[in-house]
């Protein structure tokens, strides 16, 4: 597994499925927003929760149909279905180095981002906890996307239409942490559900994936 795991965050370095893009993506997203909003940091404040936590999904989805397609095309994965990993595992490192590659740089970023648009210290370190809290299952969610569409070619759009949907919870309580603490209300209530949705997504996505993947490669 530990090999897997360095052979896919290599790839993804190597032949930019997801790191660099993706980053460069949130980066231009975010510093294009006061250019067409103004200059108002109030406004700016109040939307800055919202604006990262869209660019952040945006981000991961750029690079989805990646994690299985170049396995895909080389023989890889067939070679890793029938290999003794169980392949639950094989998919849930996948998910693991699509976030280490994309959602990892998105929360590193996020707090010099994050005062870019006027949002308060506080505020700052709520959305670092929110990104840390939710990106992971935007990676899983997205991995199971991505084995949903492994077989089909140019299913880059038909990806994004089936994830985005299954995304919106996380959108809504990771941008609700932000705003929550940046205005100093309480955030227990969306952190909570936000880590139960992650939570969810890992213990059970992997698993549906491995099935959708075991039908595909048939």
């Amino acid at each position: 597994m530990t090999a897997l795991l360095i052979r896919d965050l290599r790839l993804a370095v190597r032949a930019g499925g997801g790191f660099g893009l993706g980053l460069a993506f949130f980066l231009i997203v975010v510093v294009l927003v006061p250019f067409a909003v103004g200059p108002a940091m109030g406004l700016l404040e109040r939307i800055a929760p919202g604006v990262l936590w869209i660019g952040a999904l945006l981000a991961c989805l750029l690079s989805l149909d990646r994690i299985f397609a170049l396995d895909r095309e080389d023989g890889s994965l067939d070679l890793l279905a029938v290999s003794p990993l169980p392949l639950e595992g094989v998919v849930a490192v996948k998910a693991l180095a699509h976030w280490l590659t994309t959602g990892l740089p998105l929360v590193a970023v996020a707090p010099v981002l994050g005062l870019l648009l006027s949002l308060p210290g506080k505020g700052v370190i709520w959305l670092v906890v929110s990104l840390l809290a939710g990106t992971p299952a935007l990676s899983v969610i997205g991995t199971f996307g991505a084995a949903l569409t492994v077989g089909l070619k140019r299913g880059g759009l038909l990806l994004s239409l089936l994830v985005l949907p299954l995304y919106v919870p996380t959108l809504i309580f990771g941008a609700e942490v932000a705003r929550a603490g940046a205005t100093g209300l309480d955030t227990a209530t969306p952190l909570v559900l936000l880590a139960a949705v992650t939570c969810v997504a890992v213990a059970l996505l992997p698993f549906a994936s491995a099935a959708v993947l075991r039908m595909n490669l048939r």
